[in-house]
């Protein structure tokens, strides 16, 4: 195993009608204004915004708005937002709904409190000094933002999607109401049931040190989630299921799952963001699509911990070896994104990218990491091509 960092500030506050408690947590905070910051209509048409309003309110507490946030969430956004909370005085962020809310106003919180181009920090040419504290009422069950140090942001201009992480951007609460979710359609429930295993299985599969009660941790996650994930196909109402998944997905990215690894993977992420960028696909599903030709390409070298998941994970009967017991595991896992209508390649995703545009992706992949990018086989630029060429069929 390797020395490890274990760093999670954010106060959860799970359960029903736990939005009404808002008001009073954000006034411990003792800011002047809050920016409620959010997607679409989603959040009003629940009734969600208008609870958050009201305990606000009946707490003091000032508040603008700014919603308009979408999936792959657009820098535009982010500097409008800069802009305006300046001019307004916001001195806390309030993210209401999932990943790309809560990243969102991440990079804005990054934006207000360090000067120059907040896209500095997400092509990593800065860091960051400081962030605007943050507050989350999480209404998707997928990403883990509510907990982690994590952001991702779209360039609507060159279309190039980026992730930057930093400490101080983990927000102060996350409030956590399983009945939030359950408005959500079947397609986005199961691509946040992907999205949290694959922030899992990014940290299983490494070739460095490991710790046995991390793996049995991350196991156990991944277990959770597959079950609860099928449950939910059938019935999407299920509290009890809908809270297993939505805690699953903050314990997959609030880096308990890596603890004692050397880090994680995270090239079938890097893959993913240059198809989202790209095509603006969701990325759950982009996921799936890319996930079963990364395993394949790199199984050779990180055999072991393929067959262990395969039989700790997915339930396989061992084969005659390692190699075969794997493969049988990634088998499996595909036969589990069919069955919540995820798709396992590019064509089941809905595009199909012209070799010109792999070249692209590949490229942009390679550059974004500013090296080798994993951990079960460090990938160059043309191991990321042929990645994208398997799940492209081509």
């Amino acid at each position: 195993m390797f020395n490890f960092n274990f760093y999670t500030p954010t106060r959860i506050v799970f359960g029903k009608e736990t939005e009404y408690r808002i008001g009073k947590l954000v006034k411990n905070v003792n800011c002047k204004k809050v920016l409620l910051h959010y997607g679409s209509g989603s959040v009003i048409r629940s009734g969600l915004l208008g609870r958050i309003k009201e305990s606000l309110d009946a707490s003091g507490v000032t508040y603008v708005e700014l919603g308009g946030v979408v999936p792959n969430p657009r820098l535009s956004l982010v500097r409008e937002g800069i802009e305006f909370c300046r001019k307004e005085g916001v001195d806390f962020l309030l993210a209401v709904g999932g990943g790309s809310v809560i990243d969102s106003a991440k990079a804005i919180g990054y934006g207000l409190a360090n000067d120059g181009d907040v896209w500095d920090f997400y092509e990593h040419t800065r860091q960051a000094s400081a962030c605007l504290p943050i507050g989350v009422v999480l209404t998707i069950a997928a990403s883990g933002s509510e907990m982690s140090n994590s952001s991702v942001i779209t360039n609507d201009e060159t279309l190039e999607k980026r992730g930057y992480n930093n400490d101080i951007s983990r927000p102060v609460f996350a409030v956590m109401n399983p009945e939030s979710t359950m408005t959500l359609p079947p397609y986005q429930t199961a691509c946040g049931c992907t999205d949290i295993l694959m922030h899992t299985m990014e940290r299983y599969f490494t070739n460095g040190g490991n710790m046995e009660i991390t793996d049995a941790i991350a196991e156990g996650l991944m277990r959770t989630v597959i079950t609860n994930a099928k449950i939910l196909v059938d019935d999407p109402d299920n509290y009890d299921a809908r809270a297993e998944v939505m805690w699953s997905g903050s314990l997959s990215h609030n880096g308990l799952t890596g603890c004692g690894n050397d880090g994680g993977d995270f090239a079938s992420h890097l893959l993913e963001h240059e198809i989202g960028g790209m095509f603006d696909v969701a990325h759950g599903a982009g996921l799936a699509a890319i996930w079963g030709s990364w395993a394949r390409y790199v199984i050779d070298n990180c055999t072991p911990r393929f067959a262990k998941f395969a039989v700790n994970v997915m339930g396989v009967e061992p084969g005659k070896d390692d190699m075969e017991t794997g493969l049988k595991g990634i088998a499996a896992m595909e036969d589990f994104y069919r069955a919540i209508s995820m798709p396992t390649n590019l064509k089941e995703l809905g595009i199909d990218p012209t070799e010109e545009q792999l070249e692209t992706m590949a490229k942009n992949a390679r550059i974004a990491t500013g090296g080798p990018k994993g951990s079960a086989k460090k990938l160059e630029a043309e191991d990321m091509l042929k990645i994208y060429q398997m799940a492209a069929g081509k």
